[in-house]
């Protein structure tokens, strides 16, 4: 750690509440994710690689952690059994934990937009909000947050503190220390939480590009291209804002990270060759992680031939990200899509022919126990009558 978390955490609290209220609060955060599909976090490929390196200067760090794969529950969230004493590296979310003993954790992503009105200037947003829970909250000491900003190899003129959400409010509490790439929290109970920052200089920003492609009927090509930080909360709102879009899109994986640093207030401009219809001509880079509504480019191609998409500082003209895209790009995307979507009506349609074998069982199984009711009380009533001996079989 490079650093300790600047400020004496005088800020007044918004709102108390205990930790059950807390936990509404992440019910009411489950039901308006409406369990949506497990899907692998904003920087990892379908295999679940890791999240976002850190660039080349934040890189210094030697303290290794023990990295944890974590279990992946429904509704979007993780799970990890920590047998022993130690500090632990999720590899998917880079989220840390260090424990006294063995317990049993389990956290997810939120959305900051849910929470927009509790951020208060001149605190903003650090990096992903966090829902975590513990089977025994004693042994989690304390969490560390990755921070989605480069510092350069040092932290001068930054403060980082921590948002701690408890029912209908929120308090800022100071953060025990920062590095190059997390923000340590000393964990006071557990509810939603995670990294604020406060800067008298500029901030730069570790960036990626999100491409998603339009399905349709037309032999043209539409895009929708997103510029984001390596926030995992953001980026997981840009995910749900196009599944939740009228037109349909399949996700195209291209390498997202940008390979410049991306300032806050500088704008950037979308380049395509073969030249191509772009909206808007620039885009002015804010960390809309408490925005509902997230800036894009809009890309349309009239014919449907391999292009090149570039990310340009429109000050500096340097290009900050570059992708080759190809027409089996999304091809392939749409052809899985298409199959997995054959493959759940499959599922629903042969749901009915086992429901209707499984009623002509049941039927069969009352025909045949009200047949040896029927025969019971036949041999009952006839021996009584004397017109048959008891060992009648």
């Amino acid at each position: 750690m490079e650093g300790s978390g600047s400020g004496s955490g005088s800020e007044h609290p918004e709102g108390e509440a205990s930790s059950e209220g807390s936990s509404s609060s992440s019910s009411e955060e489950e039901s308006d994710e409406e369990q949506e599909e497990k899907e692998s976090p904003p920087y990892c490929n379908e295999s679940g690689g890791n999240y976002l390196p850190p660039c080349e200067h934040c890189r210094n760090e030697n303290d290794q952690k023990e990295q944890v794969t974590p279990r992946r529950l429904a509704g979007g969230q993780f799970m990890v059994q920590l047998d022993a004493e130690g500090t632990y590296q999720c590899s998917i979310t880079g989220l840390i934990f260090e424990v006294t003993g063995a317990a049993r954790i389990t956290y997810s992503l939120l959305s900051w937009s849910k929470y927009a009105q509790l951020v208060k200037k001149p605190w903003i947003v650090g990096g992903p909000l966090f829902d975590v829970r513990c089977s025994v909250p004693a042994v989690l000491g304390s969490l560390q947050f990755p921070h989605c900003l480069c510092l350069g190899g040092h932290g001068a003129g930054v403060a980082f503190k921590v948002l701690h959400v408890k029912g209908d409010g929120a308090t800022i509490e100071p953060s025990a220390e920062f590095s190059a790439s997390h923000v340590k929290w000393v964990v006071s109970s557990l509810s939603p939480v995670g990294p604020l920052i406060q800067s008298q200089q500029p901030l730069q920003y570790h960036g990626a590009v999100i491409l998603y492609k339009a399905i349709d009927e037309h032999p043209s090509l539409s895009f929708w291209v997103y510029l984001a930080t390596n926030n995992d909360s953001f980026i997981k709102d840009i995910s749900k804002t196009v599944k939740l879009s009228k037109r349909k899109f399949v996700k195209i994986e291209k390498p997202p990270v940008c390979q410049k640093l991306l300032q806050e207030g500088k704008k950037y401009r979308l380049i395509c060759e073969p030249e191509a219809e772009i909206t808007p001509v620039e885009i002015e880079f804010v960390d809309g992680s408490v925005l509902k509504l997230k800036s894009y480019f809009e890309v349309y191609l009239e014919k449907p031939d391999d292009f090149t998409l570039s990310l340009v500082e429109q000050d500096s003209e340097e290009t900050v990200w570059k992708a080759k895209l190809r027409e089996r790009d999304w091809i392939h995307c749409e052809q899985n899509k298409n199959e997995q979507r054959r493959s759940k009506a499959s599922v629903k349609k042969r749901k009915p022919a086992l429901d209707i074998l499984e009623e002509e069982e049941l039927h069969s199984k009352k025909q045949k126990t009200g047949s040896t009711a029927g025969g019971t009380w036949l041999r009952e009533n006839l021996v009584g009558a004397g017109f048959v001996s008891c060992d009648w079989n």
